[in-house]
């Protein structure tokens, strides 16, 4: 008899976790903010602001890199990769080099060749303050790295310095031997 209870209880458990479950992912789901429409005043003040950093020395400086050689190139380099960044896909690296022709821009950089163009890889470990422990062990395990290592790599985003030919990948993740090397911590409901 307490077989029979079991093999109709035990189903009735299941099912009811199943709904359960589904319902709070549903609810997860249902709660996400929508996109917030651009007003026409706030595009046309981004046009404004714009025109006036083009007028800008800096502006000016960055319009003259753009339009040279090694400007081409970077922007050639991005557009290899465009897809990858906006999927956040992995992309097949090799290290070519464990330090930057002009230095990281903070954090942690190193030169990497995907499919034959050189890439700046930066990498910013959590802040210190938040846990100390994890700050380090990310440092530590990037500082593993060698050169001619094959790595896979994560990035959501890419970015131009004006003074170098090469695109610098922001590294959210990164992997080698199928073993995650470093991983970003994105932080619920920030920027």
């Amino acid at each position: 008899m307490k077989k029979v209870i079991y093999a109709l209880v035990l189903p009735l458990v299941v099912v009811s976790g199943l709904v359960f479950a589904n319902r709070e992912i549903k609810n997860e789901t249902s709660h996400k903010p929508s996109p917030k429409p651009v007003s026409v005043a706030d595009r046309k003040a981004h046009r404004d602001d714009l025109k006036k950093w083009e007028a800008s020395p800096d502006g000016i400086k960055y319009k003259k890199w753009e339009a040279s050689p090694e400007g081409k190139r970077a922007h050639a380099s991005a557009d290899k990769i465009r897809m990858h960044i906006k999927d956040f896909t992995n992309m097949e690296a090799v290290v070519t080099s464990l330090s930057c022709p002009s230095g990281p821009l903070g954090g942690y950089g190193v030169m990497v060749s995907i499919n034959g163009e050189e890439y700046i890889v930066n990498f910013w470990p959590e802040r210190p303050d938040r846990n100390f422990t994890k700050f380090n062990n990310d440092f530590r395990q990037l500082n593993s790295l060698k050169v001619n290592d094959k790595i896979v790599i994560r990035s959501h985003s890419a970015g131009y310095s004006g003074k170098s030919p090469y695109v610098i990948l922001t590294g959210d993740y990164l992997e080698r031997n199928n073993k995650i090397v470093f991983k970003r911590d994105f932080r619920n409901g920030g920027c």
